[in-house]
């Protein structure tokens, strides 16, 4: 099953999302992780410290009994949770050291010493330049001073945070990618929904635009073969000139429409067999202008408005109402000339016989510079052969069938 360009930008948008959101859920999970295991460490080592702190912990005038008190209180808590332990009184002087091996090695190496900023436990994630691991651990001492302890991480409790951190970065992402995962079925549902209302609106559209023209058609005594010709030639042209979206639209709309005025022309005048004088030829053209006011401020129907009032301008300025030339006659109303009078040639009408291909693209090209846009009939000459050979003997189903894929490819219904 193909799937249509929007679900295929709405799957690659939450994929893109999804994975934005990993990307950044990921290396906050695991600094969140890690905190949380730098956090539970220095709450242990905080417990750990007061429960061996407490019988030691009035310290009364610096003397050798009070420092001996110290002393052993810091042999008690080193080698355990620290490589280093030292103890201070309130007023910051230090009343005992004791440290490891592995602390002594990287004493030198720590930042300066500083107090606890409050009465809760503090810490200091320290890495240190030979690439070890520390943390420094403050516990205030109530009014008896304060404990300063650091820990050398050992590899083990490295990899086992690590891991930790590792793995909530990994949920976090699969989370993330797991939500996308989920939300795409219900955009993609929504998005069928939205498809089929889009395809009921494009449909009514469709509809509304022929009726107008069977309406036309019948006035004009024609079929009403001829607007979905020209629809869809004009349609081919402006393909290969770079319309899309709502200016191919507008383009096929006001093709489909363009004589829709004549609906005020009266019998007399739009049956008249014979032709037309001066007078009557005044009243003909004022079909132009009912065919504006049709359409105008009709919704969708108003982007047809350019073709409606530009279909009889010449490029030389010799057309009508307004007598425009050259570019100022909007581009889509002269691709629409080029179509028009090309199935007017070719097509078998009551009065006449339709012309052979060659014949009416020799008219064509005598034209181009005066009634038409050269640089649209240099388009229209590459594909002329290939739409007069798809729409020779199509009848009028074949031909709906031909404009409704067309208006569904540009509109992606």
């Amino acid at each position: 099953m193909t799937i249509n360009p929007f679900s295929r930008r709405a799957a690659l948008r939450i994929a893109g999302v999804s994975l934005l959101l990993a990307a950044l859920a990921s290396p906050l999970a695991w600094y969140v992780a890690r905190g949380s295991a730098e956090e539970t460490t220095v709450a242990l080592a905080a417990e750990e410290s007061r429960r061996l702190l407490q019988h030691y912990a009035a310290f009364g005038p610096q003397d050798k009994s009070t420092d001996e008190h110290a002393l052993a209180a810091a042999q008690a808590i080193v080698g355990g949770l620290f490589d280093i332990a030292e103890i201070y009184d309130a007023a910051g002087n230090k009343r005992a050291e004791a440290m490891t091996a592995s602390g002594a090695a990287i004493e030198a190496l720590l930042p300066p010493h500083q107090k606890p900023k409050g009465d809760a436990p503090d810490y200091l994630s320290m890495h240190l330049p030979d690439g070890r691991w520390a943390l420094r651990v403050m516990v205030p001492l109530a009014d008896a001073g304060y404990f300063e302890g650091v820990r050398v991480v050992p590899e083990w409790q490295r990899r086992q945070v690590r891991d930790s951190a590792l793995s909530a970065a990994l949920l976090a992402a699969l989370a993330a990618l797991l939500c996308g995962a989920a939300i795409y079925p219900v955009v993609l549902h929504l998005s069928r929904e939205n498809e089929q209302k889009a395809r009921e609106v494009l449909d009514s559209h469709i509809a509304m635009m022929e009726a107008l023209g069977r309406a036309i058609a019948k006035r004009d005594s024609d079929t009403g073969a001829h607007n979905y010709r020209v629809a869809w030639t004009a349609a081919r042209i402006a393909e290969r000139m770079g319309f899309r979206s709502g200016a191919m639209q507008a383009l096929i709309a006001g093709s489909f429409l363009h004589d829709v005025g004549k609906i005020g022309i009266p019998d007399a005048i739009l049956l008249k067999p014979g032709k037309l004088d001066a007078e009557e030829f005044a009243i003909m053209r004022t079909h132009v202008a009912q065919g504006e006011d049709i359409v105008h401020g009709m919704d969708w129907l108003d982007g047809a408005h350019a073709v409606v009032a530009g279909h009889h301008e010449k490029w030389d300025g010799s057309g009508y109402p307004r007598r425009l030339a050259g570019e100022d006659i909007p581009l889509a109303a002269r691709i629409f000339a080029v179509a028009d009078v090309f199935d007017a040639l070719c097509s078998r009408r009551p009065y006449k016989e339709p012309l052979p291909f060659a014949a009416a693209m020799e008219i064509l090209e005598r034209d181009s510079g005066s009634h038409f846009d050269p640089a649209v009939i240099a388009v229209f000459r590459e594909l002329a052969a290939d739409i007069h050979a798809q729409l020779a003997d199509c009848g009028e189903s074949e031909l709906r069938r031909l404009l409704t894929v067309c208006v569904r490819r540009h509109f992606e219904v």
